[in-house]
C-alpha cells in the first residue's frame, strides 16, 4: 500500500491570488509613486534650491580699550543687553588725571607766553618810533653844529676866534655825528628785532599761533586718554565672551568682552558649487531655525553671494596639488537677508543652523553685486565723536582764559583744531 501511495506522481503547489494581486498593488504604488516624483520635480522641485549647512551670523563687536590701565570697575555681563555709549569697563584714572593736569598747565603758560609776543610788536615799534625820532634830532644838532663850525672857519684869520674854540666845535660836531650814526644804528637794531618778532606772529591769531597748536595737542591727547578709561559700547547689542577680570592690567587693544547685534542678523547658507548656477541677487528664501522648528518660517532673500569658496578663504586652505587627491564637492557661502520684523518677534542667535530653500524660478537677477562704490559707511557710531568734541571744548577755554581782555595779533579767535 506504500509503494502504490509512493509511486503517485507529486502534484503542483496552486497558485496563489493574492500574492499575485499585492505585487500588482506594489508596482502600480511604485510606478504611481514615480510618476508622481517626476511630476512634482518636474513642476515644482526644480523651482527651489535647498540646503541645512546654513549658520545665523550677525556683527560681533570686540570691545578693546584705547589705552593701558587696571581695571576698576566692569559695568555688564554676559546676556545683559548695553546701548550704545554705555560704560562697560573703567579703568584707573590717576595717571591720565595727573597728564592732563600737566597738559593744561603748560597750554595756559603757552598762551601767555604768545601773548607776549604779540605784545613785543608793540614795544618795539613803539622803540623804533623814538629811535627815528632820535636820529631827527641827532641830524638837527649835527646840522647846527656843521653851521656853526662853518661861520667860525672865517672868524679864525681875523683873530675874532681863537683855534682852542674852533676846535672845540669841530670835535662837537664829530660826537653829534658819531651820535647820529650810534641812533642809526640802534634804529636797524630795532628794525630787525621787529621783523624777527613778526615773523613769530605775522597772520596769526594767539590761539592759532604753532606754539599754542602744539600745546593744545597735548591737551587733546591727555584729554581723550582720561575719558578713555571709560571703555563704552560702540553700538547696541548683547554682552558676550566676557573675559575681563577686576583689578586685570590690560594692554590697549587687549579683547575685553564682544557685543552682538542680535538686531540686524543675516544667514550664511553654504550652496554646493552645482547649485551657485541658479542662485541670483533678489531671489525669495524660506528659512527653518531648528530651534523653533517648523512652525515659524522666516522670510528672506538672497544679499550676495561669495566671491569664493569656503575653502580658499580657510585659514588652512587646501592644497590640492598633491600626488593623491580626491575631488570634494566645494561650497559657496550664499548671504541670505532676513525680515528684522520677524527677527524681533523670534529672535536669533549667532550660530543657529537653519534649513533654506530658495525660489530660484526669477533669473533676472545678477550672480554678483554691481561694481560701485559704496556711498555712505555700512555702519557708523557717534560714541567717540563725544570725546572729541569734549577735548576741543576743553581746549578753547583754557586758551580764552588766558586770551586776558585785549588779544595780541588779528583777532582773539577760538582755539582752531590741531
Amino acid at each position: 500500500m506504500s509503494d502504490i501511495q509512493a509511486s503517485k506522481p507529486e502534484s503542483k503547489p496552486e497558485s496563489n491570488p493574492n500574492r499575485k494581486k499585492a505585487l500588482t498593488v506594489l508596482t502600480l504604488a511604485v510606478l504611481a509613486g514615480g510618476i508622481g516624483y517626476s511630476v512634482y520635480e518636474a513642476m515644482v522641485g526644480r523651482r527651489y534650491e535647498q540646503t541645512d549647512n546654513a549658520y545665523v551670523n550677525a556683527n560681533v563687536v570686540q570691545i578693546t580699550p584705547l589705552v593701558a590701565g587696571t581695571v576698576r570697575a566692569i559695568h555688564a555681563d554676559d546676556t545683559e543687553f548695553v546701548r550704545a555709549g554705555q560704560p562697560l569697563v573703567s579703568l584707573d584714572a590717576a595717571d591720565a588725571r595727573v597728564a592732563l593736569e600737566q597738559a593744561q598747565s603748560q597750554l595756559a603758560q603757552t598762551v601767555r607766553e604768545v601773548r607776549g609776543l604779540f605784545a613785543n610788536n608793540h614795544v618795539l615799534q613803539t622803540q623804533m618810533q623814538a629811535r627815528v625820532a632820535e636820529i631827527r634830532r641827532q641830524e638837527v644838532q649835527l646840522a647846527s653844529l656843521e653851521a656853526d663850525v662853518a661861520r667860525r672857519s672865517p672868524l679864525l684869520a681875523t683873530g675874532a676866534i681863537g683855534r682852542e674854540e674852533l676846535e672845540h666845535a669841530k670835535s662837537q660836531v664829530a660826537s653829534s655825528r658819531n651820535s647820529l650814526q650810534a641812533a642809526q644804528a640802534a634804529l636797524l637794531t630795532a628794525q630787525r628785532q621787529l621783523e624777527s618778532n613778526q615773523v613769530m606772529t605775522e597772520g596769526l591769531t594767539v590761539a592759532e599761533h604753532p606754539n599754542v597748536q602744539r600745546a593744545a595737542a597735548r591737551v587733546r591727547e591727555a584729554y581723550l586718554a582720561l575719558q578713555r578709561v571709560e571703555v563704552p559700547a560702540p553700538v547696541d547689542g548683547w554682552v558676550a565672551r566676557r573675559s575681563v577680570q577686576l583689578g586685570q592690567r590690560v594692554a590697549a587693544g587687549a579683547p575685553l568682552m564682544s557685543v552682538v547685534g542680535l538686531q540686524q542678523v543675516w544667514v550664511d547658507a553654504n550652496f554646493k558649487e552645482g547649485q551657485l548656477a541658479r542662485l541670483h541677487i533678489g531671489q525669495p528664501a524660506t528659512l527653518v531655525a531648528d530651534v523653533y522648528g517648523k512652525k515659524v518660517e522666516f522670510k528672506g532673500q538672497i544679499a550676495g553671494l561669495g566671491a569664493g569658496t569656503g575653502a580658499a578663504f580657510a585659514l588652512l586652505p587646501a592644497q590640492n596639488a598633491t600626488g593623491n587627491w580626491i575631488k570634494v564637492v566645494q561650497r559657496v557661502p550664499v548671504r541670505i537677508a532676513l525680515d528684522a520684523k520677524q527677527v524681533a518677534e523670534h529672535p536669533l542667535r549667532v550660530g543657529l543652523s537653519m534649513n533654506v530653500s530658495v525660489d530660484v524660478q526669477d533669473q533676472s537677477g545678477k550672480s554678483l553685486a554691481e561694481a560701485q562704490a559704496r556711498q555712505a559707511p555700512l555702519a557708523q557710531t557717534s560714541v567717540f565723536e563725544r570725546q572729541d568734541q569734549a577735548a576741543d571744548a576743553e581746549v578753547a577755554r583754557i586758551i580764552k582764559a588766558n586770551l586776558g581782555n585785549k588779544a595780541g595779533g588779528k583777532s582773539a579767535a577760538p582755539a582752531a583744531k590741531a
